[in-house]
């Protein structure tokens, strides 16, 4: 059987999400809320919300007729909410990702085309899980060393 280029994007795009629900069910919970070491800036849950809301956006530019997922805002949302929220924004944009790839190839208000756009979206949440990561180490509530080597495990996650 040949490469698929197609079906490879769109399995890393979803292993790139299994991540990010690996990381929240892996992140302290003690660190969900934990207040950056300045007190600025956002939280690990803010963070998270953010990564959820970028793809909204990004939904909202490429695909004006979608039904978007809901918004994650303010404090009442948990990890839970959070996992849930980013497999509907993952879910929404896999299907404008699929309709791409089987015409041809481009994302409105993207340059240069459906990979490129697959690699933006997955180096986002890539910075942001590092983010995630360092201000629950620096509140005093790391994840743990083999939750941290294990978001490298993408052949088994």
């Amino acid at each position: 059987m040949s490469f698929q280029l197609a079906d490879s994007l769109l399995a890393a795009f979803a292993t790139n999400n299994r991540i990010n629900e690996y990381l929240i069910r892996n992140l302290p919970p003690e660190a969900w809320r934990a207040a950056t070491p300045d007190g600025k800036g956002r939280n690990p849950a803010a963070i998270i919300a953010h990564m959820h809301n970028v793809r909204l956006m990004w939904l909202k530019a490429v695909d004006k007729a979608a039904e978007l997922p809901a918004k994650l805002e303010g404090d009442a949302f948990g990890p839970d909410d959070a996992i849930a929220a980013l497999d509907s924004s993952w879910r929404a944009l896999e299907a404008v990702l699929r309709r791409s790839l089987a015409t041809d190839g481009k994302i409105k208000g993207f340059k240069p085309d459906v990979a490129s756009f697959v690699a933006y979206l997955q180096a986002h949440d890539a910075h942001h899980r590092g983010q995630v990561t360092l201000l629950a180490r620096l509140a005093g509530h790391p994840v743990s060393k083999s939750a941290n080597f294990g978001m490298w495990e993408w052949g088994t996650r």
